[in-house]
């Protein structure tokens, strides 16, 4: 059997061409590479990341160790423990049976067959799309590309008078269940940067935030989803006790948005002091609101809001290690 040692180490492979063959989203990837300087990889003339056979043998084996209950930082504190000794695990084998095969079918398309299947109130049909979508794309292709454009046309259906209130509340509350579901099956790891994820206080539509929070917990995040219309005194007092590293709230109304505007001073009350951030289609719409709301603007899109989530998290993290050196000294 080889071990990872074996595989050459000549940089070839671009970070697109590496999450193909490992599962691993890159902005997963780049978040590793900062937060856990797991891999340094080679940069080509024009800047792109490469990465070699040895590489992929690595972040193969680290999945591995994730799939089976292992925390990231665990698990490259296992690899490093061993290769100081001299030890490299066994690669992992490729494993064709088992690696997700992409469908033939585009996301937009099934996210118009999804749009369709759920004006029809057909739960045996939207079922059978979702089942599909998930065994073939990644949790954000699905969010971002497939559920979100379908829960958007169906918000325009009923601004244009097609559908009625009761089949968008049916259409919402179908992803809205399925999105939980998605939720609670990742594991939240105890030892994780924490989370508390919801809507600004009067914004109704959760299914942004849900969104946000499920493809946080996908990344290995402790998060906890508390829902819309989230009272921030309530909120506030609640993270007091619970210490969370970051507060993430979503307003997609501008009356909503202007809801948050004494969060960050609410927030520096407490110790230690969580970040805050915040974003929604609001934000998207109306960008001068962002100058009235202290906090973070975590950005347009949910795959922009969880790289700068990561970001921010690593940042924090290696200010509070260098404080508490300092401390000691």
């Amino acid at each position: 059997m080889k071990t990872i040692t074996d595989f050459p180490d000549d940089p070839k492979y671009t970070i697109k061409a590496v999450a193909a063959q490992t599962g691993i989203r890159p902005v997963t990837l780049r978040a590793w590479e900062r937060r856990h300087e797991v891999l340094t990889p080679h940069r080509s003339d024009n800047r792109y990341r490469l990465y070699s056979d040895r590489d992929v043998a690595i972040l193969r084996w680290l999945k591995k160790r994730i799939d089976e209950g292992v925390s990231i930082s665990n698990a490259i504190s296992e690899l490093r423990s061993m290769t100081r000794n001299g030890v490299w695990p066994e690669a992992v084998p490729t494993m064709p049976a088992v690696e997700r095969v992409r469908p033939d079918t585009a996301p937009e398309v099934y996210a118009d067959q999804l749009y369709k299947a759920l004006i029809k109130h057909d739960e045996a049909r939207s079922g059978e799309i979702v089942k599909e979508v998930l065994a073939g794309y990644d949790i954000m292709t699905v969010c971002t590309q497939i559920f979100g454009p379908a829960l958007v046309e169906i918000g325009e259906a009923w601004y244009r008078g097609d559908i009625r209130i009761t089949t968008e509340h049916f259409a919402s509350s179908y992803l809205r269940g399925k999105l939980l579901t998605l939720l609670q099956s990742y594991p939240s790891r105890r030892g994780a940067p924490h989370l508390l994820i919801g809507g600004a206080p009067t914004e109704q539509h959760e299914i942004g935030a849900l969104m946000m929070a499920v493809l946080l917990r996908s990344e290995g995040y402790r998060v906890e989803y508390l829902g819309p219309d989230i009272p921030l005194d309530d909120l506030v007092d609640y993270a007091r006790y619970e210490k969370p590293n970051m507060i993430i709230l979503s307003a997609s109304m501008e009356s909503a948005a202007l809801e948050l505007r004494r969060m960050q001073e609410k927030v520096n009350r407490l110790r230690p002091t969580p970040l805050f951030g915040y974003g929604g289609s609001a934000f998207n719409y109306k960008p001068q609101l962002r100058k009235q709301i202290a906090g973070i603007f975590l950005g347009e899109t949910l795959d922009q809001a969880v790289e700068k989530v990561g970001e921010l998290l690593s940042h924090s993290r290696k200010v509070s290690s260098r404080s508490s050196v300092a401390e000691t000294v």
